[in-house]
């Protein structure tokens, strides 16, 4: 039975983050207000360099996520997608747009919840 909760929790995180091979790239976003580069979503890393990133850190480009619009303590992510950025959640106790959705307390057998509110 833990097997199975573990297996079905991560493959719900897997198909959460996931794209289509067509849609993956190298390049770099702007995450917690640093500069991240690797490969993954091309919405998820919509500058093509560091030096690009750095720019927009800069007041050269764009942050969408100066001043945070995430609340309860999540993390913003620049995206390509409206409306531009992606609040990561985890851990906050909320889930939401914004994590601006409290986590259920005390759960019942039938009630559904964001894979941001489970803690493993």
């Amino acid at each position: 039975m833990t097997f199975l909760l573990i297996f079905s929790l991560t493959s719900c995180v897997y198909m959460v983050h996931s794209c289509d091979m067509d849609q993956i790239r190298q390049g770099c976003r702007i995450q917690n207000r640093a500069c991240s580069c690797g490969s993954g979503c091309i919405s998820e890393y919509r500058y093509d360099t560091i030096q690009e990133c750095l720019n927009a850190l800069r007041g050269k480009g764009t942050d969408i996520c100066s001043p945070n619009p995430c609340l309860h303590g999540g993390s913003c992510l620049q995206i390509s997608h409206q409306p531009g950025y992606k609040c990561l959640c985890e851990g906050t106790g909320y889930f939401g747009l914004r994590c601006n959705r409290a986590c259920p307390r005390g759960t019942t057998r039938d009630q559904v919840f964001s894979h941001e509110c489970i803690v493993i």
